[in-house]
């Protein structure tokens, strides 16, 4: 169920980066089913149904300049994903540059050629608020943590603040673990599930906040839409889960039962490096902002959520 349109209006055209991502995929088939025309950049070129793909190459600072041509919003998704390998200098160093300089290039490009976007709206992330866990419930106000990934954040936003300065609406995401079959969280627990295994990692007592696909993509489509919109908002579901419950949670949506042997800290440490703080931490985050600017959630218990996104297609 999506937002009502708001007038004839409102945004037709967005270029997408990282839109073969997993968010972007999804994403891309809510604005075509609302009317919008969406194109991609991508290190490869062509027409996939629907979808113009224009090519870049960040690394050489160079983007078609057809790509630009007539786009009302670019919508910043692009960047690596940050638990997929372990922290090594050279991966953080990717982490970092795939979200900054893109999003640089994106600017220069967009001022040197006077391309006359509405807004920019880009991806951030709750580790904005570091990697800890603690009984703070974080809002947009809160500073960013000093640390791996609340500087990466905070560099990430500091980026697309710079549409703001020409006075371009500028929108920043902090989203939560995104809830998808296919996603990599969500992902390794169900490969442990097959087995009836559903770990506890650490305490087990570290929240999850996160939040439904289906409800980041609604989160995208309101920031297109409604150009009251504009700083940073929280995209993490009212309900605060911490590990133990989540598991729990998805034993009884899968209809198994809960065998939940722990899996100790240092254990994690050894299999994933400094990244394994993604899994061994995490705070509650406020969704209030942006329920305040009337955002509802389609999904905002965990059951629910779950159920949905395992259901048989």
């Amino acid at each position: 169920m999506s937002d009502p349109k708001l007038s004839e209006n409102y945004p037709k055209r967005v270029l997408i980066t990282g839109g073969s991502g997993l968010v972007g995929k999804y994403l891309t088939s809510l604005l075509l089913s609302e009317g919008f025309t969406v194109s991609h950049l991508s290190r490869g070129a062509g027409q996939f149904g629907k979808v113009r793909v224009y090519r870049w190459d960040p690394e050489k600072n160079y983007i078609d300049p057809q790509a630009l041509r007539g786009i009302d919003y670019i919508v910043h998704l692009a960047g690596a994903n940050i638990g997929e390998k372990r922290w090594t200098g050279k991966r953080k160093d990717e982490i970092v540059w795939s979200r900054v300089d893109t999003a640089r290039l994106l600017y220069n490009e967009v001022v040197s050629h006077k391309i006359p976007i509405k807004g920019f709206i880009s991806a951030s992330a709750i580790g904005y608020y570091g990697s800890v866990t603690s009984e703070q419930i974080f809002t947009e106000s809160d500073p960013p943590a000093n640390d791996f990934l609340g500087t990466t954040c905070l560099l990430w936003e500091e980026e697309a603040d710079l549409f703001s300065t020409v006075g371009l609406r500028t929108v920043k995401i902090r989203t939560a673990v995104v809830l998808e079959k296919s996603d990599t969280a969500l992902a390794r627990f169900l490969s442990a599930a097959r087995f009836n295994i559903f770990p506890t990692l650490g305490t087990g007592k570290q929240y999850m906040p996160w939040i439904h696909i289906s409800d980041l993509c609604r989160i995208y489509l309101k920031a297109l839409n409604d150009e009251k919109m504009t700083g940073a908002y929280n995209a993490a579901a009212p309900d605060h889960s911490d590990n133990r419950r989540f598991v729990r949670t998805l034993a009884k949506v899968m209809n198994k039962p809960f065998i939940s042997p722990p899996v100790p800290s240092f254990i994690l440490r050894i299999a994933m490096g400094e990244s394994s703080l993604i899994a061994l931490r995490g705070s509650r985050i406020s969704s209030e902002k942006l329920v305040s600017q009337g955002f509802k959630f389609e999904f905002p218990g965990l059951e629910g959520a779950l159920a949905d996104v395992l259901k048989t297609d």
